[in-house]
């Protein structure tokens, strides 16, 4: 029998918003462990089974919504993974590097499962999915068809939910065999896009990569910027260049800004892998670039912004809303007539609305005209259940200078 959590009246009331999380000060009762499944109760009814967590303000996070749920086994999770993947079908005929399982959007909160080729890189941010490591990595082998699996639990989150940040191999093994300079194993190998201008291979380690090896929420974002490149191209915190790589067949040249010597080596190998030799890649601080820039009087025709995240709490929204202002209002400074800017922010701290506002700001500072062309999420395999609106972490706002003609 499953321990019980009983919920509060605003708790039964919160549950019944469709909301995937309860939290502690909604629950009356509670019986279990961190990261057991409970049975979750509302004046004797069963409304459910959710993970329970006992270290955070989040106490529950909903598994099945059911008076008579089924108890969560192997087999139950086998079945939402294979469901989460075959939704995944026509993405996976564009690109070997996608997410298959995105946490309570494919009903496995606190799970995350990137594929990337011959490797899927697995994150576990609850106690209650921690418990699935063992499961996971003798699984995912067999459902999805890869070499290894590794878990990427090195995120900052796990803290809060008393779990150890930690980066370990849980089956199979490297699947390049001779490193650089003929040394050992290697993690870091070779993925595809399929983009709107053709084929992009880049390199990705999901063993010490950013993120699980790329920035798979951008994907769509950098497919509709290629369809928009022309002319001088500038992407400003490249990374390893994904939106430059995508451009680079419809711009004359691409420049490609970052701060991290290591993310730019990358882009100018993938740059060489697909024969592009129109990309020009600058280690330098970005506020600075721009600054620089705007004083020596360059132009672009598509500028893209993709700053990390300015904003991590709610503390920190005012100095982000300064940094973003500053940032695409040198960026508008840098385009010219009839040129397109591509601003983004994965702040969740900082609304769609609040970053609309932010941008009116830099373009009144600006002095120019812009019109709203396009506004874009995350990716399709990132999804968002309509009652979780804090899911939805994604900005990409697509503008356009006004025209001289």
């Amino acid at each position: 029998m499953l321990p019980e959590c009983k919920l509060t009246r605003k708790g039964f009331q919160w549950a019944r918003s469709g909301h995937p999380w309860v939290y502690r000060d909604d629950l009356e009762y509670v019986a279990g462990d961190n990261g057991d499944t409970v049975r979750v109760t509302y004046e004797g009814k069963t409304l459910g089974v959710a993970f329970l967590g006992t270290r955070s303000k989040i106490a529950l996070r909903w598994i099945d919504r059911s008076p008579a749920p089924a108890t969560p086994d192997e087999a139950f999770w086998r079945r939402r993974i294979e469901k989460a993947h075959a939704r995944r079908h026509a993405l996976a005929l564009r690109t070997n590097a996608y997410r298959v399982v995105h946490d309570v959007a494919d009903g496995i909160p606190g799970l995350v499962i990137d594929l990337y080729g011959p490797v899927a890189a697995v994150q576990t941010t609850i106690a209650g999915t921690e418990r699935l490591l063992a499961f996971l990595g003798a699984e995912l082998q067999g459902l999805l068809g890869v070499d290894a699996v590794i878990a990427r639990n090195d995120l900052s989150v796990r803290e809060k939910e008393g779990l150890p940040r930690e980066v370990k191999v849980l089956a199979g093994k490297a699947p390049v065999h001779t490193g650089e300079g003929g040394r050992g194993p290697s993690w870091r190998f070779w993925v595809h896009e399929d983009g709107p201008q053709g084929r992009v291979v880049v390199p990705v380690d999901p063993h010490a990569g950013q993120k699980t090896g790329l920035y798979l929420d951008q994907r769509e974002n950098r497919w509709r910027t290629a369809a928009l490149a022309r002319g001088r191209f500038l992407d400003a915190f490249c990374h390893i260049g994904m939106f430059s790589l995508h451009a680079a067949r419809a711009a004359e040249e691409v420049v490609a800004v970052d701060s991290s010597d290591a993310s730019l080596e990358q882009c100018e190998e993938a740059a060489a892998r697909n024969g592009f030799k129109n990309i020009r890649c600058e280690q330098q601080n970005v506020f600075d670039y721009l600054k620089d820039a705007v004083g020596r009087g360059e132009r672009f025709d598509v500028v893209v912004l993709d700053p990390p995240a300015f904003a991590k709490s709610r503390e920190e929204v005012p100095a982000a809303v300064r940094g973003y202002r500053e940032i695409n209002r040198r960026a508008m400074g840098l385009l010219n007539p009839g040129g397109v800017l591509v601003t983004c922010s994965c702040s969740y701290n900082l609304s769609e609305s609040d970053f609309l506002g932010v941008l009116r700001e830099a373009a009144a500072d600006a002095r120019v005209s812009f019109t709203v062309i396009e506004r874009h999420g995350q990716a399709a395999d990132h999804p968002v259940l309509l009652s979780h609106p804090e899911a939805a972490y994604l900005k990409c706002v697509v503008l356009e200078k006004e025209s001289t003609a």
